[in-house]
């Protein structure tokens, strides 16, 4: 069993603690050594009764100690880890929850989090630091890249495009062939019908944009 910490220690880092714990009762695999945060009041507090055990320095000098970031924003996501980077961290832990169906042909990379009853049927690439959330779906020939964000329920279906960043609401779906720009938000519930700018956010059925951002990212 390897090592693992879960950087943050909110309510998407619960989860992922939650499936770790499922993980291991289909298949021993990791060892669950507590959290990280950046809020200094937390460190010596327990969540789950684990201990908060400080911020990512705690990784210097621990190369062989997996990390996995339960922050759901993909601006902070994507911080983090370029923080821990820096600092020569390497080992960014992938989680797929038992119940997932994950086909063969789906390429998943390193540090992604496919939680509960997702599926993702086949021909589909998955980047970095993704996150499936709880039972979202994405068909045949979609490109997830790195840190984009599905909330539950979400649907991709085939042929969709969601670029670097983009954080999709709860229950949204987005008709086929269509690319979701990057760091676009996608409000919950929405219609995607065309494809969507960098850095804007749209909601509604169908979706239109209510906003934008001077950057590409947060």
């Amino acid at each position: 069993m390897q090592d693992l910490v879960i950087f943050g220690a909110g309510g998407h880092a619960r989860e992922l603690h939650q499936l770790v714990e499922d993980v291991n009762r289909c298949e021993p695999t990791w060892n669950f050594l507590g959290f990280l945060d950046g809020n200094p009041a937390l460190h010596g507090t327990h969540v789950h009764g684990f201990p908060v055990l400080g911020d990512l320095g705690w990784l210097q000098g621990r190369p062989e100690v997996a990390l996995v970031i339960g922050v759901g924003n993909p601006g902070a996501r994507k911080r983090i880890a370029e923080e821990a980077s820096a600092m020569g961290h390497r080992d960014f832990a992938t989680l797929i929850h038992p119940s997932a169906q994950v086909g063969t042909r789906v390429s998943v990379g390193a540090g992604t989090v496919i939680c509960a009853g997702v599926v993702v049927t086949t021909d589909v690439q998955i980047g970095r630091f993704v996150i499936l959330n709880v039972g979202s779906t994405v068909s045949h020939d979609s490109v997830l890249e790195d840190y984009a964000t599905l909330a539950p329920g979400t649907h991709i279906p085939g042929s969709v495009r969601v670029c670097e960043g983009a954080d999709l609401g709860t229950a949204m779906t987005v008709l086929p062939g269509r690319t979701i720009g990057p760091w676009a938000v996608v409000g919950a519930g929405a219609v995607v019908t065309e494809d969507v700018p960098a850095a804007v956010t749209v909601a509604g059925v169908p979706a239109r944009i209510l906003s934008g951002r001077s950057t590409p990212r947060p």
